[in-house]
């Protein structure tokens, strides 16, 4: 396989992974403004997730993007990432 062959197929797995994870953590929003809705979450509530939403999507996005492609694509192959949810957990103060 060339190069050039072997930078496309990694691009479509780190594209493939990124569009999974972010369909996840769009998940988590959704889900929090249904329970907004339903009188369970008030807005204080929806923003802390709207928040962590923004840092763990942005933690993924440097994942996907930053670096080599082909680096980022045998990680997701051999030890994916996971949780990155938690990734964009705000970090408690002591």
């Amino acid at each position: 396989m060339s190069d050039k062959a072997e930078r496309r197929a990694a691009r479509a797995v780190v594209a493939e992974y990124h569009e999974a994870e972010l369909r996840a953590l769009v998940a988590q929003v959704g889900e929090a403004i249904d329970r907004h809705r339903a009188g369970e979450l008030d807005a204080f509530d929806v923003d802390r997730v709207l928040f962590q939403y923004s840092r763990a999507a942005k933690e993924l996005w440097k994942f996907c993007n930053l670096g080599r492609v082909e680096i980022a694509a045998a990680i997701i192959r051999e030890r994916p990432p996971s949780d990155w949810w938690e990734h964009g957990a705000p970090r408690e103060r002591p």
